[in-house]
């Protein structure tokens, strides 16, 4: 099996739907000999920042002088993104050998009456194994979705269970209820482990703290008060904080947005937490040169300039208005036009509510998923906001008509889907 075998077979696994349960997971990774079980795992649930504050932790960790696994989901650009190792991608030879250990154990468990696992089941298993192989320290783990039944969940004791911040989102899912969302995402805590939270809205605060009480874990939740922005733009940003009676001062980050701050601080909560648990060494300047080593590729990223072009994943109400707010911290007064794809699962008329009103223009396409929403569609809800509206259904297209109709000074801003702007940011590095 070469690697394009391996992708495709891992791809065609979708067919088989997706399951609530973890039934299938456990089977799969006991067959495989429980790789997951010799792992030090960080495990990372919430709605928007979840990622980021994953590649901050592994980075922090990597600059200390350990073996990191960082495990994301979607991927941008390649499928190798989705499990790295100290920021290296997965080789593409290692996907081909450990997805023909999983076929033949798949074909087991089949026989023995198992359900065909999910091509998350099949990543997730992937990913453990591969880390496992590697020996790594530690694991920065990302949950795909919700928590409780999502298949990175068959860890029993992480490090640390953190939850990012928690907002509507997958409502047909998870819930349509911040409480409820909350639930699910709080499915990651484990008995007896400490919980690292975001300080999220008080109907998701109560129910992860119910839960913490109910699994008598220790319930941490991270303080933004004490942040102090001192410079912010495109680039970088600067500021203070303050972390368990620990001030710091003029850290740097080249993440945007005040989102990113308070993700790198809730990082800075779990390293702190880290350090003083598992007795291992973390300088301040490892932590300084972690914050601002981190890249997080498609979140308010800058990826060309005259005319700027800005990549976001805004993809839900939360995300879009940590996008509204860089918007109109960075870009008031430019002319500035939005290349704009969704899919149709997605709370569309809340995104556009929020961002359509900061555009001078828009270009509606059409994501690479079969979930995506029409771009004529997609037009049709953007008309009644009385601008001027192009559809372009092909990604390259609208990317070329967006830059053949600006100038240097303009500003375009690619988002509503992760799965759009990786296409758009291999457009841009490719022209």
């Amino acid at each position: 099996m070469n690697y394009n075998e391996a992708l495709k077979y891992i791809h065609e696994s979708h067919k088989f739907g997706m399951r609530l349960g973890l039934d299938n997971i456990k089977k799969l990774l006991e067959l495989l000999g429980n790789p997951q079980d010799n792992l030090k795992i960080i495990h990372v649930a919430g709605t928007n920042g979840k990622g980021s504050t994953c590649s901050f932790i592994s980075t922090i960790l990597k600059e200390s002088g350990y073996k990191v696994g960082l495990y994301t989901s979607p991927f941008l650009e390649t499928f190798t993104e989705r499990i790295r190792v100290n920021g290296e991608n997965i080789p593409e030879n290692e996907v081909a050998k450990i997805v023909k250990i999983i076929k033949e154990k798949i074909e087991v468990m089949v026989s023995e009456g198992y359900s065909y696992p999910t091509e998350f089941e099949i990543v997730t298993a992937m990913a453990f194994y591969y880390y496992n192989q590697e020996k790594v320290d530690f694991v920065a783990l990302e949950v795909g979705l919700g928590g409780r039944y999502d298949a990175t969940n068959v860890i029993d004791k992480p490090l640390v269970s953190v939850i990012a911040s928690i907002s509507l989102d997958h409502t047909g899912i998870l819930g349509d209820t911040l409480g409820k969302i909350a639930y699910e995402k709080g499915g990651i805590i484990k008995e007896n482990c400490t919980t690292i939270s975001y300080p999220q809205k008080e109907e998701a605060k109560l129910v992860i703290k119910d839960i913490c009480s109910e699994k008598q874990s220790k319930y941490i939740e991270c303080n933004f008060d004490d942040i102090n922005i001192k410079e912010s733009n495109v680039n970088y940003q600067k500021y203070d904080c303050i972390v368990n009676g620990r001030k710091y001062e003029s850290l740097e980050i080249k993440l945007i947005g005040e989102h990113q701050i308070k993700n790198s601080v809730l990082a800075l909560n779990v390293i702190d937490y880290i350090k003083e648990n598992e007795n291992i060494n973390i300088s301040e300047e490892s932590i300084r040169k972690g914050l601002i080593e981190t890249k997080w590729p498609g979140r308010i990223e800058k990826i060309k300039e005259n005319p700027m072009f800005i990549i976001d994943g805004a993809h839900n109400e939360e995300g879009a208005m940590s996008l509204a707010k860089s918007i109109d911290k960075y870009f008031e007064g430019k002319n500035k036009i939005l290349v704009i794809g969704m899919l149709e699962d997605k709370d569309i008329d809340s995104v556009l509510e929020i961002l359509i009103p900061r555009f001078n223009k828009v270009i509606t396409t059409i994501p690479d998923n079969p979930r995506a929403i029409d771009a004529n569609k997609l037009k049709e809800k953007i008309n009644k906001f009385n601008i001027e509206v192009v559809c372009k259904p092909n990604i390259k297209d609208a990317v070329t008509y967006a830059l053949d109709n600006s100038n240097e000074e303009d500003v375009i801003i690619s988002a509503g889907s992760l799965y759009m702007i990786g296409t758009v940011r291999t457009i841009i590095n490719n022209m």
